[in-house]
């Protein structure tokens, strides 16, 4: 937004913060929540909460207040950090005011904005602000930075001592939190650095579009970025104008993104007005890059597009393609230094598949996860003798380059974000009307996939789609709507009686096909 900060800068306000969080109680091993969009708040109080050896917890500020108070209570968080923009603010304070927290520490937008922007919002956007109470439960960002500038640094052990939980479904739909070490962060920046040896320390221009609360952006747009002096060009929101035009006048030359981000520049029609040249590398991550989006972007940019594969329990990156006249369209590439992957049976997951063979993709490496938080026999079955199995499947070509073709559960991967079928239909039996309720995954041009709902209402009761979608407004974020709702006299079940999806996957399988 044209203001800026240098390394040293930043590293003082983290020092600063984290003092602050130790006068606010906060000590090795308590959860501090980040509910912050991209702005310099985001990564200060991320390196004060980890300088200390507290845990951070990151929340997706889109979530509705009933996701926030669930992850806030299973993960512990007593303190969370957010804006004073209303729409989050709001959200936040609702679930202090339910006992589901105990301070929130208010960062002002205002104070990061240059002058003219600083003023204009002040002025105009007032209603934008909320407002905060003036209490010990709300101490404001000034507050917190004024008690010095010299934290007490406890010993932490990096392989045991947990640097992030971060909250996923994996294949399975509950939302979790991977328990992240700090070496397992540490790692996978190191495993990074190494794949972007083409990097100039101190000269790579890092476009952060993608939000640092998704464990993608967390690592390659921020930590690595740190590790090699890249300047962080920050973006709070995705706009494609307001995103090209920032390519151009910073001069971007790293973007990691999703792939309808380049997908969306590919198709805009402002997009040939613009000099995109400058960028020297993408990474797309979090859902399948479609080898025409790679190609398209390719060609209007003249840089280096590849795909790479990642989860949360890996702190995420697992395998990248070389950058190099090597990567090849439509495979994840090569697992990282260090990292093993190998493919097991899905009959007997003891049972290693040789090349050519499709099986569970299972990995071992220094980035894989101490475990799931609390939950131990999540733990079990998705760590066995030291090694994740991912729950999904693929195979190994024999050159070596990996190569995804499905996944064994239904998660649903929408602009590169995980969307829980089991959570919108939760939502969905929210409403009275509402019987039966299935959600699956379609395929989607611009996200990739979208969630759809299939729903059997109650005898007697009358819903159209866009009823339902109203009422769904208030118990979801934009990016678990479903995309349609159809509703059905009667939805498949299996032999004991169980609701079925299978039946309507393939459903939809044959009327994409057939369109």
């Amino acid at each position: 937004m044209g203001k800026g900060w240098s390394y040293s800068e930043i590293g003082a306000m983290a020092d600063r913060v984290a003092a602050g969080l130790q006068a606010q109680g906060i000590a090795k091993g308590d959860k501090v929540g980040l509910c912050l969009p991209n702005t310099p708040y985001y990564p200060v109080f991320y390196f004060a909460t980890l300088k200390i050896g507290a845990v951070v917890v990151n929340f997706n500020p889109l979530y509705v207040e009933r996701e926030i108070e669930a992850q806030a209570r299973d993960a512990g968080v007593r303190v969370m950090v957010t804006m004073d923009l209303k729409v989050i603010y709001d959200k936040v304070e609702a679930v202090r005011r339910s006992g589901g927290l105990d301070t929130i520490i208010v960062c002002p937008m205002a104070d990061i904005l240059p002058q003219p922007k600083k003023l204009l919002f002040q002025l105009f956007k007032g209603g934008d602000r909320a407002s905060i109470p003036s209490d010990g439960a709300h101490p404001k960002y000034d507050e917190l930075t004024s008690r010095g500038a010299t934290p007490h640094i406890p010993g932490i052990v990096p392989e045991q001592d947990v640097a992030v939980l971060q909250y996923t479904g994996g294949t399975t739909g509950t939302p979790k939190a991977a328990m992240l070490t700090h070496a397992n962060l540490s790692a996978n920046i190191e495993q990074m650095r190494a794949l972007f040896h083409m990097a100039v320390p101190g000269r790579e221009r890092m476009l952060c579009v993608l939000p640092f609360f998704h464990v993608f952006a967390m690592t390659v747009a921020q930590n690595l970025s740190v590790a090699i002096g890249a300047e962080m060009v920050l973006m709070p929101r995705f706009e494609l104008k307001a995103l090209l035009d920032t390519i151009r006048r910073k001069s971007i030359t790293l973007f990691p993104g999703v792939p309808t981000l380049f997908t969306a520049i590919n198709t805009g029609t402002i997009t040939p007005k613009y000099d995109l040249t400058s960028i020297k590398l993408c990474i797309s991550g979090g859902a399948p890059l479609p080898v025409e989006v790679k190609e398209q972007f390719e060609t209007l940019t003249g840089c280096m597009l590849v795909e790479g594969y990642g989860l949360t329990e890996a702190s995420p990156v697992v395998a990248v393609n070389p950058f190099d006249e090597r990567r090849r369209a439509g495979s994840i590439g090569y697992p990282l230094p260090g990292t093993t992957i190998t493919f097991h049976s899905l009959d007997d997951p003891d049972v290693e598949m040789p090349a050519g063979e499709k099986g569970e993709l299972v990995v071992r490496g220094p980035q894989v996860m101490a475990g799931y938080y609390q939950r131990e026999h999540e733990t079990g079955l998705a760590l066995r003798n030291g090694a994740l199995h991912t729950g999904d499947v693929g195979y190994r070509d024999e050159d070596g380059f990996i190569f995804l073709v499905d996944r064994i559960k239904d998660l649903i991967l929408c602009s590169g974000y995980n969307v829980y079928p089991r959570m919108i239909e939760d939502a969905i039996y929210r409403h009275p009307a509402v019987e039966e309720a299935i959600v699956i995954a379609i395929p989607d041009a611009y996200r990739g996939q979208a969630p759809k709902a299939f729903v059997k209402l109650r005898p007697g009761e009358s819903v159209n789609e866009e009823e339902m979608k109203t009422f769904l407004k208030d118990h979801l974020s934009r990016i678990e709507m479903p995309q349609a709702v159809e509703f059905r006299d009667a939805l498949p079940k299996t032999m004991v009686g169980k609701l079925s999806k299978k039946e309507l996957v393939a459903e939809e399988a044959d009327r994409h096909d057939v369109s």
